[in-house]
């Protein structure tokens, strides 16, 4: 949309009915490029700004919802827009024509361009007055400003550009792979500054920016993931969590916000081992995704199979990972293993899938799963041992004392490799402490005495 009447009349009609979403289409960088050369070519930067004053007071169609301390505030907004889209339109150009050069970094004089964009829609929130329904445009430079942060580190490690400065090389934690993430950790502390400025609104719930927080607390979450720094998260946790009554319950938030959210808060639950948690967010997460959204539905599942493998030892089906192609070579093998107690295929199928199990964190976890592949041997073993002889009228009981070395012989099945005696014991031990079975163990007549009722909590015998 060029810099004409039918702008101002779309902002003015905007402005004018409180339609946030309407007005933050003003501020996408989200043209075709034939467009965006229009808007470019229609100013220059001499005229920009008093083009823009005369058009938003001038403007007909007001119906004197502006004032005197917005105008200001909304010149300087569309006139660093005009600017950063110079930026990028040069950004795409330079890229179609494959003239990205290390001497070029047109994606990062986009990304800095946004920025202005930023800290002008962010003065306009503490210098003049914007209101709250507004944050929809928030919204939309925020967003940009994270994907021009990747594409200009991406820029950056495609033409080997590092930081070699002096304040860098003299830091005592500098980090080359940190580096290669430097605008993104930029946009971080900016979106930071966005995240503040909705906590800190001070005014009634209903009129307050705190309306805006958890779609900026998804952006940084999302952000901190991809640079390896999920610890940070807590803190943006913290900060919402310290509002109190002030700030309002999640479940008032858009479903797609609520479910961003929760997957972040779930994961990391998950990587402190907090699995009831973790359970509890994730499946939250997961309730409310919405049906089609299969790539979100799979990135919940990557987590929530191993929070249900911990928390309630329960496995996924195979009809619930039919529909997820990835998961099902991840996880079907290992679910296999570990219904069939096949400990040494489990131990293979961990190593085959071990690259991924370690990009998605969740291998410490899976590796718990063969206490439960273990406890579904031992419980074979105890059921092939079979019943006692029955007495007149009574009913059967199942033997109860198991023989320490038919416990090995079912462990070392699939192994190259014999296991003694007293590693068995170790194992079994660790079995009974961590409540997988009920029993003690006679080492002087190295037998295993199980209980009579429930000797395998949870699994009906």
């Amino acid at each position: 949309m060029e810099f004409n009447t039918a702008f101002f009349h779309e902002f003015s009609e905007a402005h004018a009915q409180q339609d946030g979403y309407r007005l933050a289409r003003t501020l996408t960088p989200d043209l075709p490029t034939d467009k965006l050369r229009k808007i470019w070519r229609s100013q220059n930067a001499h005229s920009i700004r008093s083009f823009l004053k005369r058009g938003l007071q001038g403007n007909a169609a007001f119906t004197g919802g502006l004032d005197h301390e917005e105008l200001p505030g909304w010149v300087e907004v569309y006139a660093t827009y005009w600017n950063a889209l110079g930026e990028i339109l040069a950004a795409r150009e330079s890229s179609n024509e494959g003239k990205n050069k290390s001497s070029e970094l047109v994606w990062t004089r986009a990304y800095e361009g946004w920025i202005d964009l930023l800290n002008a829609l962010l003065r306009g929130y503490q210098s003049h007055k914007f209101k709250n329904w507004t944050i929809i445009c928030l919204y939309t430079v925020c967003k940009h400003l994270r994907l021009f942060a990747m594409k200009a580190d991406d820029e950056r490690n495609s033409n080997n550009v590092v930081d070699d400065s002096p304040a860098a090389n003299f830091q005592d934690d500098f980090d080359p792979e940190t580096n290669k993430r430097q605008k993104l950790e930029d946009c971080v502390r900016q979106l930071f500054k966005a995240f503040n400025i909705c906590q800190q609104d001070r005014a009634a719930l209903e009129e307050s920016r705190k309306w805006g927080s958890y779609y900026i607390a998804n952006l940084l979450l999302k952000s901190y993931f991809k640079l390896n720094s999920a610890s940070l998260s807590k803190n943006i946790l913290k900060n919402l969590h310290a509002g109190g009554k002030d700030m309002p319950d999640v479940s008032a938030f858009p479903k797609s916000q609520q479910v961003t959210f929760k997957y972040h808060e779930g994961v990391l639950a998950f990587l402190e081992e907090n699995y009831a948690r973790a359970e509890a967010c994730l499946t939250d997460a997961w309730n409310k995704c919405h049906k089609d959204a299969v790539r979100n539905k799979e990135r919940i599942l990557a987590y929530l199979i191993p929070c249900h493998l911990i928390t309630s030892h329960t496995l996924p089906t195979e009809a619930l990972l039919e529909s997820y192609p990835r998961l099902q070579k991840l996880f079907l093998p290992l679910c296999r293993c570990i219904k069939r107690g096949e400990l040494h295929k489990f131990d293979l199928a961990l190593q085959e899938g071990e690259d991924e199990f370690v990009r998605r964190r969740i291998y410490l976890t899976l590796e718990r799963g063969r206490d439960v592949a273990l406890r579904n041997l031992l419980r074979k073993v105890f059921i092939a041992r079979g019943f006692e002889e029955a007495k007149d009228g009574e009913k059967p009981v199942r033997r109860t004392r198991v023989p320490v070395a038919e416990f090995a012989a079912a462990i070392s099945l699939g192994s190259q490799e014999r296991i003694d005696n007293d590693e068995v014991e170790c194992l079994l031990a660790n079995m009974i402490y961590k409540g997988f079975m009920k029993g003690y163990i006679s080492r002087q007549h190295s037998t295993v005495v199980l209980s009579k009722s429930g000797a395998f909590p949870g699994t009906g015998v």
